[in-house]
């Protein structure tokens, strides 16, 4: 392009297509790499305690049951122990949920909410997370030591139980053993990545209700031999001792069919395609954060791609062409992120993509209108004074 001479007769330096194009080349393959970066499933962050029984979870680490829990005909409510330890007590994830293969919806799951434990429930095929029923046990997480948690629930309602002793018990929240089927995932959420960190010494579900005594007594025991007492009238439909000490499998004392598996690479057991917007929101801060990122991050893609259509390919109405554009890219993003554990797969993204190239183009075009870039001495062309159409269609 060279030089062009400005209205006043004096040189004015033009934008060279060759920078125009690296810094377009620049902007798509940050966008690509912020986007799908690592590219891959990282390594399955789980180990084997060097001391005392248990496995430990990193930032991507999770378990899965090699098949599904079935389906109990037992009306006794049902019960689970667990004994763990947070790697950081102000953090949230997953510890454990089960995924039926009747539907998309996760049943029941355990999750750390900062220093809270939460209980959730959901039905088959409800969609909105938010009407998930659940209930907390407050400050649960105060000291990074290993806590036992009891959760039993039967007619009269759910109880929660921090080291054999009762913390919180609802009697409008219940699960029975129905909503304990499906694969076991431990260690993140199997619909979507929402990693724990920490140690689990040891886990026990049972397809009855507790009682307070047998909650104390089972408690008692682990501490004790690192197991409960656990008969065949206890109702227990897995103990997991995590006494392995080493392998790929945490077996089932009572049915190797659905031992723990350990695989090589961090995963989301079923992880969705494009989910919907109204099944990721979430109301919070962190959402709204992401929105504003997605959208401030598609910015640079709009105003420079509406440039390169207009001077280096010159094509018919650019701003249509950017748009639709910055829509593909988001888009094929979004096919990726379907394949990794690492991302998730959703239209909420890819529409605030689209909106932030939109505003990028309009920021550009205004920018043209204003002759800002003639102010600091760039000239970029007479053909984007002849774009009428194409300002008229982002304004």
């Amino acid at each position: 392009m060279g030089l062009s001479e400005s209205d006043e007769g004096g040189p004015r330096n033009s934008f060279p297509p060759l920078l125009l194009t690296a810094i377009c080349g620049a902007v798509l393959s940050g966008i690509l790499v912020a986007g799908l970066w690592p590219f891959h499933a990282p390594k399955n962050e789980v180990s084997w305690l060097s001391t005392g029984n248990g496995v430990s979870f990193g930032d991507y680490g999770s378990l899965r049951s090699a098949a599904g829990f079935k389906t109990s005909n037992s009306t006794d409510g049902a019960s689970v122990e667990i004994w763990l330890e947070p790697r950081v007590i102000d953090a949230s994830g997953t510890i454990l949920s089960f995924y039926p293969s009747e539907g998309r919806s996760t049943s029941l799951a355990l999750r750390q909410s900062l220093d809270d434990l939460a209980l959730l429930r959901r039905k088959l095929g409800e969609k909105r997370s938010s009407r998930a029923s659940r209930i907390y046990a407050d400050h649960v997480f105060r000291d990074r030591k290993p806590v036992f948690f009891t959760l039993s629930s039967g007619q009269r309602g759910t109880s929660i139980y921090v080291n054999g002793t009762l913390a919180r018990m609802s009697r409008d929240f219940r699960f029975s053993s129905m909503d304990l089927t499906g694969q076991l995932v431990i260690g993140n959420s199997p619909v979507t990545t929402d990693t724990w960190s920490g140690q689990v010494k040891g886990l026990a579900i049972y397809n009855r209700e507790l009682a307070a005594s047998q909650v104390a007594q089972h408690y008692q025991g682990w501490l004790g031999t690192g197991h409960p007492a656990v008969s065949a009238l206890d109702g227990a439909v897995a103990v997991y001792l995590f006494n392995e000490g080493g392998g790929y499998a945490v077996h089932n004392q009572v049915e190797s069919a659905t031992d723990l598996a350990i695989p090589e690479r961090f995963f989301v057991l079923h992880e969705p395609f494009l989910e919907r917007p109204w099944n990721e929101y979430i109301p919070g801060w962190h959402y709204w954060s992401d929105i504003g990122i997605n959208i401030t991050g598609f910015i640079p893609l709009g105003f420079f791609f509406y440039v390169y259509f207009s001077l280096v390919r010159r094509v018919e109405h650019p701003a249509a062409v950017t748009i639709s554009f910055g829509f593909a890219v988001s888009l094929t993003i979004e096919v990726w992120q379907a394949f990794l554990p690492t991302r998730n797969s959703g239209t909420t993204d890819l529409i605030t993509n689209t909106f932030g190239t939109a505003l990028g183009v309009s920021l550009c075009a205004w920018s043209m209108k204003q002759n800002w870039f003639s102010r600091v001495g760039i000239s970029i062309g007479s053909s984007i004074g002849e774009r009428k159409e194409d300002l008229q269609l982002v304004e």
